[in-house]
């Protein structure tokens, strides 16, 4: 099926369901009201707000229809949760946030977790800037003085271990 019959496909679907939310959103209920039909209204009415995105998948041809994606994405952290029953702080809820970060950025990078970590601690303790989770291509893209420079470089004092 071509992109264009798929649109014209999804095309009465899509008309349908916004009438059936707008038609939802328009019931008046109270400010204080906690029914089920009372949470149907107002999700319908936050639905309407956010109803081009609803769509993207269908527009855009990169946009994936489900959220699949993430859901893997968070798999290992929900699992890790689960196992171990969280952190007891404040401190470790960020440690662990910050590590699981790292985790999936560098594996979605085809990166090695544990280099990373190390050339972390070894910058770090030599006073040295950090290695960047950004993937080199696209950190120096963006950046004006795109000149490649060195990991290495001295690092100063007021920037964070982790960003």
């Amino acid at each position: 099926m071509s992109r264009k019959e798929f649109q014209l496909l999804v095309s009465p679907i899509k008309s349908r369901v916004q009438k059936l939310l707008a038609e939802t959103a328009a019931f008046e209920i109270g400010s204080r009201e906690n029914t089920p039909w009372a949470k149907t209204v107002r999700t319908c009415r936050q639905l309407l707000k956010v109803e081009t995105a609803l769509w993207l998948f269908v527009e855009v041809e990169d946009v994936e229809p489900t959220n699949n994606s993430a859901e893997r994405a968070i798999r290992p952290a929900v699992l890790w949760k689960k196992n171990s029953f969280g952190s007891q702080s404040e401190n470790g809820s960020i440690f662990v946030a910050r590590m699981l970060t790292v985790v999936s950025s560098l594996r979605s990078q085809n990166r090695s977790v544990l280099d990373f970590i190390r050339e972390t601690i070894t910058a770090h303790r030599q006073g040295f800037s950090t290695p960047s989770l950004v993937p080199t291509a696209i950190y120096f893209e963006e950046r004006e003085d795109a000149s490649v420079t060195s990991n290495l470089e001295r690092k100063d004092e007021s920037t964070p271990l982790v960003a």
